[in-house]
């Protein structure tokens, strides 16, 4: 397997974000673009970048902070407040990640779905929003921001939200907001798919030595959304 850190512009900031693929599979790919948790671009993400690439994915997990760093806790929050109070930077931000991943020669440039972890998954909807030419967006326990039907009516790809019910970042409320977000925007294919009892970070084995509450990892929760994600790869993206 072939992976390397990318150094890359956006917005202003140095951004390095990590590719991975199977150098020895001839062709073109579906790929994957890869938005880490609010925490930064730490092992999680390369990793799932990583395992993408052993399915037969070419995978970018890209960087939204800059220097593909993982900030001190007290500045990864500041700037997570920064972009969701500026959804378009937020969108730029995912463009500039998607621009690297379109440019790999191994790119299929019609097969392209993004995913996002935490904040991440706010990216990967962000980008949609935008107007970007995916078949997927999916959201590992993502937050939800304040609706925007308007800009919703922008996505083309088909949508899964995967959320654990105990997730302080994705309360009852803020869930039915987006299903009505969704209904208005006229977004044909979506899901949203929950697991009781499972909090929030439940995709990462490191969520329990964050010390935080409404942090845990949940192997189950991990697998199951895991198996959804490549099952909507499978219908969307076609055979790897």
């Amino acid at each position: 397997m072939h992976t390397e850190d990318i150094w890359y512009e956006a917005d202003g900031s140095i951004m390095v974000g990590h590719l991975a693929l199977d150098d020895q599979q001839p062709g073109k790919r579906p790929a994957v673009l890869v938005a880490h948790e609010g925490s930064g671009l730490g092992q999680h993400a390369k990793e799932v970048a990583e395992r993408l690439a052993a399915l037969g994915y070419i995978a970018f997990a890209l960087d939204y902070f800059g220097d593909g760093q993982c900030p001190p806790l007290d500045q990864a929050q500041e700037r997570l407040r920064a972009l969701t109070a500026d959804p378009r930077r937020t969108a730029r931000l995912a463009r500039a990640g998607l621009d690297v991943l379109l440019a790999q020669p191994a790119t299929d440039a019609g097969r392209v779905a993004a995913i996002g972890y935490c904040f991440g998954g706010v990216v990967a909807l962000e980008l949609a929003r935008a107007g970007a030419d995916l078949k997927a967006v999916v959201g590992f326990h993502p937050g939800f921001t304040t609706p925007r039907p308007e800009d919703s009516r922008n996505i083309r790809a088909s949508v899964l939200m995967c959320c654990g019910t105990d997730d302080p970042f994705a309360a009852p409320e803020e869930r039915l907001a987006f299903e009505a977000e969704m209904r208005e925007a006229g977004v044909t294919e979506w899901r949203l798919e929950l697991y009781g009892g499972v909090k929030h970070s439940f995709t990462n084995p490191a969520a329990d030595q964050f010390g935080m509450p409404g942090f845990g990892y949940d192997p189950r929760a991990d697998r199951q959304s895991w198996s959804s994600m490549l099952r909507l790869f499978g219908d969307v993206l076609g055979q790897v």
